[in-house]
């Protein structure tokens, strides 16, 4: 399972379309509405949307009764009247009309893998807003990897199903669920493990964190959330998607070199054991020499050594 934000895009979104619905006399009024509503968000998208109103009006106002809402967007007072910012659904659940033209233009943003968010007072769409994300430039190659290894890779996502599919065909991804609400992702981990999968969560973000503890394998990326980071049972020192086959052969060999040191004591405990005991004493009068029975122990420490240091060596 690999998270889309900051896992398989480099989680650096910028705005590429901002259409104004409102009047032009009252954009500038708006501008810094909802400027103030994404500074107080903690979204990655958010801090897009701040870095493109940067130059209108300061972000310091009285904004009231601000909640974010987990998998939808953020809703904020401001002068008596009510905000949203965020998903379609999120304008669903608050009753708030889109019409066609706008249904239109954020399927052709959508479809050029951007997601679209919607600012709205409590009545109207205010404006629409595209944002990308920029696919990872090793995400291709280690999906491909992945795959290669015989390891299903499945994109989740709360983006809508445009967007995702957009962003899986540019990685290679075949398999992905998109509008996803944070611990539908760890649902749908568990619907994989009831039907006797082993998976792996890859993430980076808060809303991953229920997902990764859910998981058989949890990877976090390294510049994750602490939370991610926290819960997670293996964390990279990159973002570089390509760490993670790297990071499972890895595990493989190690695995491996366990087995091989583990056979090779018991082999030898197994046979060197009973002969130090005299075991072939009545046949043929054969006692092992305690000088030769303690080189023998030295030698096998040395080679489990050695062939564990052979990982450093090993090619991923």
């Amino acid at each position: 399972m690999l998270d889309k934000t900051g896992t398989i895009t480099e989680g650096k979104p910028g705005v590429t379309d901002l259409v104004w619905l409102a009047g032009e006399a009252q954009q500038e009024k708006y501008a810094a509405i909802l400027r103030a509503i994404e500074v107080s968000s903690e979204h990655p998208l958010a801090e897009a949307v701040v870095r493109r109103l940067k130059n209108e009006s300061p972000s310091d106002l009285a904004l009231q009764n601000f909640t974010s809402i987990t998998g939808k967007g953020v809703q904020a007072g401001y002068g008596g009247e009510t905000y949203l910012v965020g998903n379609r659904q999120l304008l669903q659940d608050y009753e708030i009309p889109v019409n066609e033209s706008i249904q239109t233009q954020a399927k052709r943003l959508q479809e050029e893998a951007k997601t679209v968010i919607y600012f709205a007072s409590g009545k109207e769409v205010l404006a629409v807003l595209a944002i990308a994300d920029r696919l990872k430039e090793t995400s291709q190659q280690a999906v491909a990897k992945l795959q290669a290894q015989g390891i299903e890779v499945y994109m989740l996502t709360g983006d809508n199903a445009r967007t995702a599919r957009a962003v899986a065909e540019q990685a290679g991804i075949r398999h992905y669920q998109a509008e996803v609400m944070p611990s539908g992702k760890a649902d749908f981990i568990k619907t994989l493990q009831a039907q006797g999968k082993t998976v792996a969560m890859v993430g980076d973000g808060i809303n991953d964190s229920q997902a990764l503890a859910q998981a058989d394998v949890s990877i976090a990326m390294g510049r994750g959330s602490d939370i991610a980071m926290d819960v997670a049972k293996m964390t990279l020192i990159t973002s570089d998607l390509n760490m993670v086959p790297k990071a499972l052969r890895l595990s493989g060999l190690t695995v491996k070199t366990i087995r091989q040191n583990l056979f090779w004591a018991f082999i030898y405990n197994l046979i060197g054991i009973p002969i130090a005991a005299g075991l072939l004493y009545p046949v043929n009068g054969f006692l092992l020499n305690p000088m030769i029975a303690g080189a023998a122990m030295a030698l096998s420490s040395v080679f489990v050594v050695t062939n564990s240091l052979r990982l450093k060596a090993a090619k991923l």
